[in-house]
């Protein structure tokens, strides 16, 4: 964070010194929620949360080298009193990036946001200094830290925005107003707490709606829900996809032998040839997404092209593909999961496995229930067994309770009969089946919501590889 005093920390979140007993101490440090990243010269938050106080912890801050405490109650150390503390955070972040005047690209969408985001500033990062969302920080709190890490060198501040109902975007927006506001999708994550598409599409349009006129929707061309978007923002439109119109957009599209794609980058300052290191075909929207951002800030095609083809996975359990020792492959995307994801991933899968299909090996989906769908529910479960028959997945393992159930449902009757689906109570259960039945050449999807913990199937097989044994690509 750029360097601020204790005073003007108060001035700036109407707080109360407390215990302070010098003002123009100045914090230099990171602002932090975890007392176990206190660096000297961090200013700790304190959150009153379910199962802890961070209350309880302000001593330990301060003694491990915080100058203050963001508070909601004098804490018996320098500390400065808020009646909201996620209110203070807030807007010492606006008023931190008000102070910096760097560019601010939001993004939100239903699926693929942490992806893209990674995609974004890995490409930025070779244009200018760029700070981004660590993982999927993308809430109330998430946002406005990560916005604090920013210094007077950032050019750029990519921030992932996420939302739960209509006015939450608004409110991160009203943190940290954007310059770039991209929208990747509207899809089915959450349609259970919305209430059905319309409400999402309402509710990621907040983001394109607090664009300045100066500023750049950039828009999913592909997606008539995001497209129709245009009409809510008084920013310029930039439009991203494979549709013939698109601004930025992609031809010959085509998958590796490993499954990752290769497409031709068409922008309107040039071409250039990209051939990801992600996995699936997914991912060449999502590439799309991040070159239509960097060719507003400036970059050239050849630039940007050469940026994504170098670009990784930055963020745990999102097609993290690792090779065992014996040639088994394991896919572990299980940090989160909804219908959209669930679909992309089978189809990344099965293109995975055909070279080694060829040679005997099997592709294996193990998949979780997806949270949130609903009344949608039990029919998207369906839906999803039943594509992975279609996929001509060789195995199916669904795991867990009444929404695994569904899904091999659907297998069984999409006509996955005898040993090609199977339902198994837990995680447990599908690392005992899959230790007993996985052989060389074999690719093994792992995949459901964040809430299942399903990620320990995954770390499992890869449990007790040797260091530097297992070679991740």
């Amino acid at each position: 964070m750029i360097a601020l005093s204790l005073a003007e920390i108060a001035a700036i979140v109407g707080g109360q010194p407390h215990d302070i007993p010098d003002p123009s101490v100045t914090v230099t440090g990171p602002v932090v929620t975890d007392s176990r990243q206190v660096a000297t010269g961090s200013l700790f938050v304190a959150f009153a949360g379910e199962n802890v106080d961070g209350h309880d912890y302000a001593r330990r801050a301060v003694d491990a080298g915080a100058a203050a405490v963001l508070a909601a109650r004098p804490v018996g150390v320098p500390a400065i009193v808020v009646d909201d503390v996620q209110g203070a955070l807030g807007a010492l972040a606006r008023e931190v990036v008000r102070r910096l005047g760097t560019q601010v690209v939001a993004l939100t969408g239903s699926s693929g946001k942490t992806s893209t985001k990674d995609l974004i500033a890995q490409v930025l990062q070779r244009h200018a200094p760029t700070v981004f969302t660590p993982g999927s920080l993308n809430n109330e709190i998430g946002l406005p830290l990560t916005a604090l890490t920013a210094t007077a060198e950032t050019r750029h501040l990519v921030l992932e925005m996420g939302a739960r109902g209509v006015g939450h975007i608004r409110y991160l927006t009203g943190l940290t107003p954007p310059n770039i506001g991209l929208v990747l999708n509207v899809g089915s994550a959450h349609i259970g707490e919305f209430g059905g598409k319309e409400q999402i599409a309402l509710a990621k349009g907040e983001l394109v709606e607090a664009l300045p006129e100066d500023g750049c929707a950039v828009l999913n061309a592909d997606d008539p829900l995001v497209r129709a978007m245009a009409s809510r923002t008084k920013a310029r439109v930039l439009l991203f996809g494979e549709a013939a119109d698109a601004d930025v957009r992609a031809g010959n599209v085509r998958l590796t032998a490993a499954g990752q794609p290769s497409f031709s980058l068409h922008t309107p300052s040039g071409c250039g040839d990209v051939t990801l290191r992600l996995y699936g075909e997914h991912h060449v929207s999502n590439a799309l997404a991040a070159a239509a951002v960097a060719h507003e800030l400036g970059m050239s095609a050849d630039e940007i092209a050469r940026a994504l083809s170098e670009a990784g996975t930055l963020s745990r359990w999102r097609m993290e593909v690792t090779e065992r020792p014996d040639g088994v492959t394991v896919v572990n995307d299980a940090y989160n999961a909804n219908p959209e994801s669930m679909r992309a991933a089978l189809r990344a899968l099965v293109a995975m496995g055909q070279a080694s299909r060829a040679a005997g090996g099997r592709t294996w989906a193990v998949l979780g229930p997806m949270a949130e769908l609903g009344d949608e529910s039990l029919a998207e479960h369906d839906a999803v067994g039943r594509l992975a028959v279609r996929l001509n997945v060789s195995k199916l393992v669904a795991v867990g309770g009444r929404e695994a159930s569904w899904l091999q449902l659907g297998a069984y009757n999409e006509g996955s009969w005898g040993e090609e689906s199977v339902h198994v109570s837990d995680a447990q259960a599908a690392v005992d089946l899959l230790r007993s039945e996985l052989r060389p050449g074999d690719v093994v999807l792992v995949k459901a919501s964040r809430s299942i913990g399903l990620e320990r199937v995954a770390l499992a097989l890869l449990d007790g590889a040797a260091e530097g044994e297992v070679a991740a690509r």
